[in-house]
């Protein structure tokens, strides 16, 4: 048996009814492939292989990397012992996967932008996250969970909360509330009709100062007013992703 390891964030989920639950909520077919992070002790994994065309897997800890290997379901199967943020998605002979994941919590943010940074490369993703972090993904606008997250990742995608999960379904128990989330790229984006920096940039800037109004918050940057059609007395948690982009190309 392996144990987990606190310094690699791991929790293994031992409770077949959640398992379950994730492999019809994830629906894949016999036609599409799967890319699993931090596949653990290989529960979820048995099952995936049960409705998947091709599973492969990324293991950061070599001792799982052992167990996965001599496991009876998962044998000859593409098991990659690496830091998943150190792959490169478009080297791996992966068509669009599937990207599923019980990921360190800690490294949430990290793996949200290594998704971005391999937009072209995936199909859809479903990740493990903490409950209050799944909040300030899918927050409204005017809620105090609105923020620069929320905006940076609904520039490129719908991120939904599937279903929560109590601690009781992991071994060991985090000390947290859990969530599982689905990942679609928004159909409407395209690199061309947006400067990713400059948008990013404004996004930083408006709500590093959250509470004052956008024309205090923005003020340093030369903005065309006149071909801007934002109102600069509102708050950077009133504005849409769309109104973000509307600023950012209006920059001169």
């Amino acid at each position: 048996m392996v144990f987990a390891k606190k310094k690699w964030g791991q929790n293994f989920l031992v409770d077949n009814n959640l398992l379950e639950k994730i492999i019809k909520t994830i629906n894949v077919n016999d036609q599409e492939n799967v890319l699993e992070i931090g596949p653990g002790q290989g529960a979820l994994s048995e099952k995936i292989v049960d409705v998947a065309k091709s599973l492969s897997m990324v293991e950061i800890d070599p001792d799982l990397i052992k167990v996965l290997k001599v496991h009876e379901k998962l044998l000859n199967l593409d098991i990659i012992n690496e830091d998943i943020l150190k792959v490169n998605l478009k080297n791996l002979e992966i068509n669009s996967p599937v990207v599923v994941g019980n990921i360190p919590y800690n490294i949430t943010s990290p793996i949200i932008f290594w998704l971005i940074d391999h937009f072209d490369h995936w199909d859809r993703a479903y990740l493990m996250v903490q409950k209050e972090v799944a909040h300030r993904l899918t927050a409204k606008i005017g809620t105090k969970d609105y923020s620069r997250v929320t905006v940076m990742t609904g520039l490129f995608f719908n991120i939904k909360i599937c279903f929560t999960i109590s601690p009781n379904v992991f071994l060991p128990r985090p000390k947290v509330q859990s969530a599982f989330i689905s990942i679609e790229k928004r159909a409407d984006f395209s690199i061309q009709n947006v400067n990713i920096k400059k948008f990013s940039q404004v996004v930083r800037m408006a709500f590093n100062q959250r509470r004052k109004m956008l024309r205090n918050s923005l003020s340093t940057l030369n903005i065309d007013l006149d071909s801007c059609t934002i109102d600069f007395t509102r708050r950077p948690e009133q504005l849409t992703v769309d109104e973000f982009i509307d600023i950012s190309n209006n920059i001169i």
